[in-house]
């Protein structure tokens, strides 16, 4: 079958790889290249730099509402577009644009988690599962109706990176299935429960700032969650932390404050937190590397008792 792809973070090029080895891919589109690093070098998506090597035509339109894409789109000669992770809203003359209209693959268990940001909040609210769903797309923010699913179990000590990671071919996999299925006119897509729908909405570095006043499962979740951006930020003798690899443990120390440093170990730093323990095996220290707890502490001589607080929320300008 002849598509067009669509997508932009590394999220999305398991899928572009399947659908490039399996179909014809007449283009790819990707969000414009942005500023990355400190140098601020203008850097290309990582769909962008997947496609050209493999040598696919690409379109980088600065907005989905100009009419270039529904005119690409037009032009392209696909029966269907395949949308992941792409970043922008799609009008409906871009939905419409190919005659078999355009499919999406999407980090949740619809209808939970609709929006930007599934695969994290599910972490942060410490599920025990999620999957991956292809849809059909239509005006809507994650409303269409859902061909198949994918489930899959949350590893307890998972972050969002690593489940997006591990989400990625299984998406890829559940696409071609769904393509073929298309394909042979034997597609059955289920209308969604929009009563049972939940939102995952983008996350911003306020996300990141970590409350130990929270119960210690809430806590490790949340580290998890927000890892790799923006990053769990704390702050311990009034300077700025992120903290890595949380574990929450009950029913320990918790007659200390929370936040309190309860001890230092080879497992990492034990956090005091309400109804338990938190512990942070890695910590980041600004324009140092991440180390292991242990070794964060010897080196910058902290010791039991120190706390950890919530850094302050920024002015809004």
């Amino acid at each position: 079958m002849r598509v067009v792809f669509m997508g932009s973070p590394e999220f999305a090029v398991p899928c572009l790889r399947a659908l490039a080895g399996a179909h014809d891919v007449a283009l790819v589109v990707s969000q414009p290249d942005k500023p990355a690093g400190r140098g601020g070098q203008l850097t290309p998506p990582a769909v962008k730099a997947a496609a050209d090597e493999l040598a696919l035509p690409t379109l980088q339109p600065k907005s989905a509402r100009t009419g270039q894409l529904e005119t690409a789109l037009r032009e392209s000669g696909a029966e269907l577009a395949v949308v992941v992770a792409y970043g922008k809203i799609l009008p409906k003359a871009v939905l419409e644009a190919v005659p078999r209209g355009c499919i999406n693959v999407h980090g949740s268990l619809l209808p939970k988690y609709r929006g930007a940001a599934p695969v994290q909040w599910a972490v942060i609210d410490g599920d025990a599962e999620t999957g991956v769903s292809i849809m059909q797309l239509d005006e809507g923010m994650d409303t269409g109706p859902v061909y198949l699913e994918r489930r899959v179990a949350i590893y307890p000590d998972e972050t969002s990176g690593e489940l997006l990671a591990r989400l990625a071919p299984i998406g890829a996999e559940a696409m071609l299935e769904a393509i073929a299925a298309i394909a042979a006119g034997s597609a059955h897509a289920m209308l969604q429960d929009h009563a049972r729908a939940t939102h995952a909405r983008m996350l911003t570095k306020a996300d990141g700032a970590i409350d130990f006043a929270q119960p210690a499962s809430v806590v490790a979740a949340r580290i998890r969650g927000v890892d790799p951006w923006p990053g769990a930020q704390a702050v311990l003798r009034g300077h700025p932390v992120k903290l890595f690899r949380a574990q929450a443990r009950a029913g320990e120390g918790t007659q200390r404050d929370a936040g309190t440093v309860l001890a230092i170990d080879a497992d990492g730093m034990h956090v005091a937190a309400h109804g338990g323990v938190v512990v942070i095996r890695e910590i980041q220290a600004p324009g140092s590397k991440r180390m292991a707890a242990q070794q964060f502490a010897a080196g910058r001589k902290l010791a039991v008792g120190d706390i950890l607080t919530a850094p302050k929320a920024e002015a809004s300008t």
